[in-house]
C-alpha cells in the first residue's frame, strides 16, 4: 500500500531528535511492507520560507503537500501533529484524490485543552482518529465524520533495543525525567520520593528538577541505558490507558516502569509486568523489595518488556491503524481494540 506519512521528522534538530512516535510508526509500516514517503511540515515550511523563517513558509508547505500527494498518489495518509497543514489543504487533496483515506493520530492527552482543539479541527476532514487515552475521554469526539479509535503508545526494536532486564552492573536504580510543569503536580511525587529515599542506598535521579537539568537524544539514551527502573508519571493521572511515551521507552529497554493505578494501565499490561501503586507510600515498599532482590527486578522486566515488545511494537500497532482505517479485517488479535 502506498501511504504519506505527514508529520514533524525533527530534520532542524540536527540529531539531537527526540524519541518520536512518527518515527516508530514509520519503522513500522516500512517493516509490513508499505511502500511510506514522509512529508515534515514543519520542516518544509522553514526550508521554504525566505531566510528560514518557519511562519513565512507555512502557505507553500499547505501547497507543497497537495503537489506531493498529487504525484505520489497514496492509498492512505496518516497525519501526525502537523498542526500547519490546513483542513482546506486536506480537502483539496481529497478532491484530487477521492479514494484516499485519512487517518489522523494524536498522542497528546486528552487534559491539554489545545490537545482537544486539535482533535476537533479533524474530526470533519478525515475518517479515523487515534488517541492514546481510551474511554469516556473521546465520547465529545463521537458522531461526526472520523471514527475515534484508542491507539497504545508503539515501542520499536531499532529505537528502544536496550536490554536491560538481563544487566546486572546497571548503576541507576530508579530514574525520573521532566521538563513540563503545565497542567500537573506530578513534582510533588519526585520530591515526595526523593526526601524517603535519602537515606537509603537507592540511587534516584531526577533530571529537570532540583536545578539539575534535563536531558535529550545520546544523554537521554545513556539514562537508559544505566537504568533498572523508571517513573512512568503522567502530567494528570487518572484517564483511562492514558499514559505519556515513555511507557513505551521504559518497558522497551527492559526497565521496570513504575506506573500509577488511576490510569487503569494494568487493565492492558497486568499486574505481573510493572509496578503499580496509589500512593508514594505503597510505591517506595515495592522498589525497596526490587532493589533488594535484583533477580525479582530482572524477571519483571524481562517480563514486562517480552509482552511490551510483542503487543506493542511498532509494526502491530502501524498495521492497526492501517486496517481500522481501510476497512480491512484484522490480521492480529489487538488486545487494545475493544478500547
Amino acid at each position: 500500500m502506498r501511504i504519506l506519512q505527514v508529520g514533524y521528522a525533527q530534520t532542524r534538530r540536527w540529531g539531537k531528535a527526540r524519541v518520536s512516535t512518527e518515527h516508530k510508526l514509520y519503522n513500522g509500516l516500512v517493516r509490513n511492507c508499505h511502500n511510506v514517503l514522509h512529508y515534515s511540515d514543519r520542516d518544509m515550511a522553514a526550508f521554504l520560507a525566505p531566510f528560514g523563517l518557519r511562519d513565512l513558509g507555512k502557505g507553500k508547505s499547505n501547497r507543497k503537500l497537495v503537489e506531493v500527494a498529487s504525484n505520489f498518489r497514496p492509498d492512505l495518509i496518516l497525519l501526525g501533529h502537523c498542526d500547519i497543514i490546513r483542513n482546506e489543504t486536506l480537502l483539496e487533496i481529497r478532491r484530487l484524490l477521492p479514494e484516499v483515506r485519512i487517518a489522523y493520530r494524536n498522542v497528546d492527552p486528552l487534559f491539554v485543552p489545545h490537545n482537544v482543539e486539535a482533535i476537533h479541527r479533524r474530526k470533519e476532514v478525515v475518517d479515523t482518529i487515534f488517541v492514546t487515552t481510551a474511554g469516556p475521554g473521546l465520547d465529545p469526539f463521537k458522531g461526526y465524520r472520523a471514527t475515534v479509535h484508542y491507539m497504545p503508545n508503539p515501542t520499536d526494536v531499532a529505537i528502544e533495543f536496550l536490554e536491560n532486564a538481563s544487566r546486572v552492573d546497571l548503576p541507576i536504580d530508579l530514574f525520573f525525567c521532566g521538563n513540563s510543569n503545565e497542567h500537573t503536580t506530578r513534582k510533588d511525587t519526585v520530591v515526595a520520593l526523593s526526601e524517603q529515599l535519602r537515606d537509603s542506598d537507592l540511587v534516584f535521579k531526577t533530571y529537570g528538577f532540583f536545578g539539575e537539568p534535563n536531558v535529550w537524544g545520546r544523554d537521554y539514551d545513556a539514562v537508559l541505558a544505566q537504568s533498572k527502573m523508571g517513573l512512568n508519571l503522567n502530567r494528570q493521572e487518572g484517564d483511562f490507558l492514558y499514559s505519556s511515551a515513555r511507557l513505551a521507552q521504559l518497558m522497551g529497554n527492559g526497565i521496570v516502569p513504575a506506573i500509577h493505578r488511576a490510569c487503569q494501565m494494568q487493565v492492558l499490561l497486568g499486574e505481573e509486568r510493572a509496578v503499580f501503586f496509589d500512593s508514594v507510600e505503597e510505591l517506595i515498599p515495592k522498589l525497596k523489595e526490587l532493589h533488594a532482590d535484583d533477580a525479582q527486578r530482572r524477571a519483571l522486566a524481562a517480563e514486562g518488556q517480552r509482552f511490551y515488545r510483542e503487543h506493542f511494537c511498532s509494526e502491530r500497532v502501524a498495521q492497526y491503524i492501517v486496517e481500522r482505517t481501510m476497512g480491512i479485517p484484522f490480521s492480529h488479535d489487538y488486545i487494545w481494540q475493544q478500547f
